[in-house]
């Protein structure tokens, strides 16, 4: 195939929008320069129709009419099997619906990505590999833009605890699927809380791994310096098995930089949690829109933790309180720069996907009123701030998160794991009535504990720890670099002796 040719007309409209103009005595010039290059272009092209054609063939399963779709929790329903043996085998996976799964068709929860993977993520290759069946693809918030779970082209995800209320997001689907009976354990994804808050809201084990821990390679993200992946489970000692099998170094994702990085997070157990030192975070409570219920909930869960041997003092650091303005100058302007560079950005070393790349750009560009308000506010905040201030609040933001990690990484000095509410309130009610405004400030109103810790990379972990008024409460808990499985070993005491369902 021929790469297309600019127009003169079109080379003047590239020059203006790069700030130049081109002269008469030029454009032939660029008009002999183009086709020269293009040529290049053309081989390249050649090269990439010959990939896409060992795609797999795989059978993509089903969109689930809404009797047997479980809190509309599933896009689809599908069955690929695993290896016969290993740690996973038996074990039912559905994954978020941003993971590429070769041969399933992928949305991202919207009416704008339209796109069919030729190759699976890492980690689906290693569940499979470890003996797992994929038997779902879970709902999501539209494009991963709220926590609430109220956006999806789908519909709303509801809440397994009561469907006039919320799931939670955006991986609200893989929350709500573990309380089906079909679901034994769920793959979500993490820039703001979004495997967490689900989790808290309908009661279920979410991790938020270490950042670079579980490699992200073929799922689509946000932005490379917050992007996380992580399983969710009722079960802590669940979690904690899979995290065993999907983490680990890929040569495929870029973020896994650290030359820390463990070759074993063989899964921990507690018979106690003697000696372990546990901090209640001050700032971690009362936070804007909070219910005091869940506050007290929480702290019951820790005076639980006290009766199992470990040591529960407060601590307090004012940061936690000023992560906000460092969450939004990152975000904004990163995400912006990830949609605008087509789902993949530019400038990092690791391997790309040239037909999500084409399939997010022209979903954008052809169907872009369809992206939910959150993103298309996103997107202008993005935009404006970059052409106003030149990425002056992202580059400053960016140097901010070294001193905000700084802070926790002090306090984990003195106790071995911070606590703290997962969300500040329980399980939003579903409103279809909410004036535009509403509707995205809802979206973003629970992310105060859970956010700071993507910007940090800290491993944080929700439990559900009770009930108040027939809904779940989740308990967060946060730890060292890498800490991952002692926190869920912590999880897993706490739910073997206060089973909460």
């Amino acid at each position: 195939m021929t790469i297309q040719r600019p127009s003169l007309e079109r080379m003047h409209e590239l020059a203006g929008e790069n700030h130049f103009a081109i002269r008469s005595d030029e454009e032939k010039s660029y008009v002999a320069l183009f086709d020269r290059i293009l040529e290049l272009y053309d081989l390249l092209d050649d090269g990439l129709a010959a990939a896409e054609a060992n795609a797999p063939q795989r059978d993509a399963g089903y969109r689930p009419s809404a009797d047997e779709n479980f809190c509309n929790a599933f896009v689809r329903k599908l069955s690929i099997k695993g290896a016969s043996h290993g740690p996973l085998a038996g074990r039912r996976i559905a994954i978020k619906d941003n993971i590429s799964l070769a041969g399933v068709p992928m949305t991202c929860g919207s009416a704008v990505i339209s796109f069919t993977p030729t190759d699976d993520a890492t980690i689906v290759t290693r569940m499979l590999d470890a003996g797992a069946e994929i038997v779902g693809i879970v709902n999501m918030d539209n494009l991963a833009f709220s926590g609430a779970g109220d956006t999806s082209a789908y519909g709303p995800t509801r809440n397994p605890h009561d469907e006039a209320r919320l799931a939670g997001g955006s991986s609200g689907g893989s929350a709500a699927a573990l309380l089906s009976g079909e679901v034994d354990i769920t793959i979500g994804g993490d820039q703001a809380g979004s495997i967490r808050i689900p989790a808290s809201w309908c009661g279920v084990v979410g991790l938020k791994p270490t950042y670079g821990l579980v490699p992200y390679s073929g799922i689509l993200g946000y932005d490379l310096t917050f992007d996380h992946t992580g399983p969710m489970a009722r079960k802590a000692r669940d979690v904690a098995t899979t995290l065993a099998v999907i983490a680990g170094k890929d040569a495929e994702d870029p973020r896994q930089r650290d030359a820390a990085l463990p070759n074993d997070v063989t899964p921990l157990t507690l018979e106690h949690l003697r000696g372990l030192r546990i901090g209640i975070l001050t700032e971690g409570f009362c936070s804007a829109g909070h219910e005091a219920d869940v506050d007290q909930t929480v702290r019951r869960a820790a005076e639980n933790l006290a009766t199992l041997g470990a040591t529960v003092s407060e601590i307090s650091f004012p940061g936690h309180l000023k992560a906000g303005p460092i969450v939004w100058g990152v975000f904004a302007e990163g995400v912006t720069a990830t949609f605008q560079g087509n789902g993949h950005g530019y400038h990092w070393d690791g391997a790309y996907n040239p037909a999500l790349a084409d399939a997010f750009g022209s979903g954008i560009e052809q169907r872009g009123n369809n992206m939910p308000l959150q993103a298309k506010f996103n997107l202008m905040l993005g935009t404006y701030m970059r052409q106003t201030y030149h990425g002056k609040f992202y580059a400053y933001a960016q140097n901010l998160r070294r001193e905000l990690r700084g802070g926790y990484d002090r306090l984990l000095e003195s106790v071995d794991v911070l606590l703290m509410p997962t969300t500040p309130m329980k399980a939003h009610m579903h409103n279809p009535n909410q004036t535009p405004e509403e509707l995205v400030l809802a979206g973003w109103n629970m992310v105060a504990n859970t956010a700071p810790f993507n910007m940090t990379g800290h491993p944080a972990l929700s439990v559900p720890c009770g009930m108040s008024e027939g809904l779940p409460v989740g308990m967060m808990l946060v730890g060292k670099k890498f800490d991952d499985q002692k926190l869920l070993a912590i999880a897993d005491a706490y739910q073997r002796t206060f089973d909460n369902g």
